[in-house]
């Protein structure tokens, strides 16, 4: 069996079993003007990494391997949008707001959108999910059983909220997790690396880390 060299151990690499996971690559969370500045985050920390998460995403396809988008989102009626998720903080928008994007977080909006570089092709499983965790109140979980997958690799943001929170669900449920450690991001560095040391902690007690390079190295070998 062919192994990804990864932290605290080697990952043990199932060809065909894996699939990607791009955890909300959005406008809204990494460009001037979107919701994730509007809370006064750093959104070029986010930005930064979408050269890498892109190389992890055209290396995925090229070994014929699945490619999963996720974008958190709300229907425009906000009817999937609880009051406490959207009165939280002293935002200058909210949720739902018109901003300079579009209504804030909403389908169809530009704003919502995924990055024009991480876009998904044509074919490529697209969740849009209301919560932080990708299985609530989505087909996630049915779609990963339709392709058959059992190891997941994480990339997306931010680290230690939607992508954290996937994992451990993932995590639960049986799925054997890897997270690409410069393929992730925080607008908090210290909450990037906590979260990172959480999930390695205990010999994977969520899963595995290892960097874009040892991902596609492994899966070149395999």
């Amino acid at each position: 069996m062919a192994e990804i060299a990864a932290q605290p151990f080697p990952f043990a690499f199932k060809p065909r079993t894996m699939a990607l996971v791009v955890i909300d690559m959005q406008r809204d969370f990494a460009e001037p003007g979107g919701f994730g500045a509007s809370l006064g985050n750093d959104v070029s920390r986010v930005t930064a990494i979408v050269p890498t998460v892109k190389r992890l995403i055209e290396g995925f396809r090229a070994a014929g391997l699945p490619v999963i988008h996720t974008m958190e989102c709300h229907r425009a009626d906000l009817s999937d949008l609880p009051p406490s998720k959207r009165s939280r903080g002293n935002p200058s928008i909210r949720i739902g707001d018109v901003g300079p994007m579009g209504r804030v977080l909403i389908v169809g909006e530009p704003g919502t959108a995924i990055l024009d570089e991480l876009a998904p092709l044509p074919g490529e499983i697209v969740i849009e999910k209301p919560g932080k965790g990708a299985f609530y109140a989505t087909s996630f979980g049915e779609d990963l059983k339709r392709l058959g997958a059992e190891q997941l690799v994480f990339a997306g943001v931010t680290t230690e909220v939607c992508v954290q929170t996937t994992m451990r669900e993932a995590n639960d449920r049986g799925y054997e997790c890897l997270l690409a450690e410069d393929a992730t991001e925080s607008y908090f560095p210290e909450f990037k690396t906590a979260a990172i040391a959480m999930i390695r902690a205990q010999g994977a007690i969520v899963g595995w880390t290892a960097t874009t390079d040892q991902v596609l190295e492994g899966i070149a070998n395999a």
